[in-house]
C-alpha cells in the first residue's frame, strides 16, 4: 500500500487515555423463585403418606408422637443429652470446616492493544463493514472500497473498488474457506475467493442494498433494504434456493445459530424473525423491541437461546427461547444496543453501544452483571467482530477509528470450526 492508504496504526504511547466515567446504573440480580412450597407441601411429603412414614421411622429412627408437646421444660441432665444427640443420629467432628474464598472478579484491560485509523468508515446503524475472519484476517468496508488488514503481519491490502455511485454496504468471511461476500447499493453481492483475487459469485436479485450477510457452510443468507432474505448456495451459480419474506422495512441484522439450523433476522421494523432452515420458512418472530433491532447472538453454550439488542427507543438486550417462543429475560442497558456477541471460551457476552454513551459492556450471562465497561470511541460504535481464538474483539465507529480489545479468556481447544489458526492468507 502508499501512503495514501485509509487504514492507518496509531502509536498508543502518544495517545491520551482519559475516559469519561463510567455513567451506567448497577444492575441488581432478580431473585430465583424459592422451592420451598415443593419441599415441605406437596403430596409426596405429606404426614398422611403411610409408606413414607414407615421407611422413615426404620431408617431415621421413630417419629415424635403428633400430641407430643413442642416445648418440653423438664430438666435434663448430660446423659440425657447425650442420648438424644447418639439416638438422633448426630455426628460432631472437630475438623474445621474449609470455607472456598469467592473468586475475585476476573480484570479485563480497559485500553485497547491496537488501534487502526479507518478514513471514511461510514456512521450508519443499518450496515455491517467488519469482519475478522478465521484465518486471522479483517476485512473492512471503506465506502467504495473493500480492505484487508492481516492480523499475522500488520499489512493492509485493497481487496476491491467498486464503480460510482456504488457503496460496499456489508462484508461477511466464510467460515469454511477464505471466501469474502460483498454486499453493494446496487442490491448485489460478490463472493470473493482472497487467495486467487477474483471473484467467483455474482449474484443480483435484490431491489434494495444489502446491509446484512451470513454465511452458514456453503449457503449465503442476504438481508436487503426490500425488506426480503435471499439463501444462495456458493457451489451452485444458479438463484436463490429459499427467500423468506416477512420484515416490514429494512434488514439490519442476520445470524445463523451455532448448530446451523435456525437464522435470526432483525429489521427496522422493531422485530426478530427466526426461520428454519429446514423448514424454509418462518419458525415465529418476536415483536417486544421498541426500536430497529440489528444486534444479534446465539448462545454458544444454551441450544436455543438468542439475544438481540433493539436501538435508540429501545434500549434493551433481550433473551429469546427459539424453542418455548418465549422472552426469558431483558435487560435495560441505558443507550442504543449495536452489536452483541457471546464468548465461545467463557459464560460472558459483550455488546457495543450507540447514543448516548457510545461504550462496549463485557457481561457475565449468568446474572448480566457487568464485568467491565470499556471507553473510547467518541461516536456510535456500530461494528464488531471476533477474533479466531476467541479471546480478543475489534470495534469500529463513526469516529473513524477501529479499536482491538482483548476481553475474554483464553481457551486450551481449538476454536469452534476446527480450523487450525497457523494458515494464513497470502496478500501479495
Amino acid at each position: 500500500m502508499n501512503d495514501q492508504t485509509p487504514i492507518k496504526e496509531i502509536d498508543l504511547n502518544k495517545q491520551s487515555w482519559t475516559s469519561p466515567k463510567d455513567k451506567s446504573d448497577r444492575f441488581i440480580p432478580r431473585n430465583v423463585q424459592s422451592n420451598l412450597y415443593q419441599l415441605f407441601m406437596s403430596e409426596e411429603n405429606c404426614q398422611g403418606n403411610t409408606y413414607n412414614n414407615l421407611l422413615q421411622s426404620s431408617i431415621l429412627g421413630k417419629s415424635p408422637a403428633i400430641n407430643q408437646k413442642l416445648f418440653n421444660y423438664k430438666t435434663e441432665n448430660k446423659q440425657n443429652e447425650m442420648n438424644k444427640i447418639i439416638n438422633n443420629g448426630l455426628n460432631f467432628s472437630n475438623t474445621p470446616t474449609k470455607v472456598e474464598p469467592e473468586k475475585p472478579p476476573r480484570k479485563i484491560n480497559k485500553r485497547p492493544y491496537k488501534i487502526l485509523e479507518a478514513e471514511n468508515l461510514q456512521d450508519d446503524f443499518y450496515l455491517n463493514l467488519l469482519d475478522w475472519s478465521p484465518f486471522n484476517a479483517l476485512a473492512v468496508g471503506l465506502e467504495n472500497s473493500v480492505l484487508i488488514w492481516s492480523g499475522h503481519t500488520s499489512k493492509v491490502s485493497r481487496l476491491c473498488t467498486l464503480e460510482d455511485p456504488d457503496m460496499v454496504c456489508s462484508v461477511a468471511w466464510s467460515q469454511r474457506n477464505q471466501h469474502l461476500s460483498v454486499g453493494n447499493t446496487m442490491g448485489d453481492v460478490d463472493v470473493w475467493d482472497v487467495v486467487k483475487q477474483k471473484v467467483i459469485r455474482k449474484w443480483s436479485g435484490h431491489q434494495g442494498r444489502i446491509g446484512s450477510l451470513a454465511w452458514n457452510n456453503y449457503l449465503l443468507a442476504t438481508g436487503s433494504r426490500d425488506r426480503n432474505i435471499l439463501v444462495r448456495d456458493v457451489r451452485c451459480p444458479n438463484e436463490s434456493i429459499q427467500k423468506y419474506v416477512g420484515h416490514k422495512q429494512e434488514i439490519c441484522g442476520l445470524k445463523w445459530s451455532f448448530d446451523e439450523q435456525q437464522l435470526a433476522s432483525g429489521g427496522n421494523d422493531n422485530k426478530l424473525f427466526i426461520w428454519s432452515l429446514k423448514n424454509q420458512g418462518e419458525l415465529t418472530h418476536f415483536s417486544q423491541h421498541q426500536a430497529a433491532v440489528k444486534a444479534i447472538g446465539w448462545s454458544p453454550h444454551q441450544h436455543n437461546i438468542v439475544a438481540s439488542g433493539g436501538g435508540t427507543a429501545d434500549r434493551c438486550i433481550r433473551f429469546f427461547n427459539t424453542q418455548t417462543i418465549e422472552q426469558v429475560e431483558c435487560i435495560d442497558t441505558g443507550s442504543q444496543v449495536c452489536n452483541l456477541m457471546f464468548s465461545k471460551n467463557s459464560n460472558e457476552l459483550v455488546s457495543t453501544h450507540g447514543y448516548s454513551l457510545n461504550q462496549i459492556i463485557v457481561w457475565n450471562y449468568a446474572n448480566m452483571s457487568k464485568v467491565a465497561t470499556l471507553t473510547g470511541h467518541t461516536q456510535r460504535v456500530l461494528y464488531l467482530s471476533g477474533s479466531p481464538c476467541g479471546q480478543n474483539i475489534v470495534t469500529g465507529a463513526g469516529d473513524e477509528s477501529l479499536r482491538f480489545w482483548s476481553v475474554f479468556p483464553s481457551s486450551t481447544s481449538k476454536n469452534n470450526h476446527g480450523i487450525t489458526r497457523a494458515e494464513t492468507i497470502d496478500l501479495r
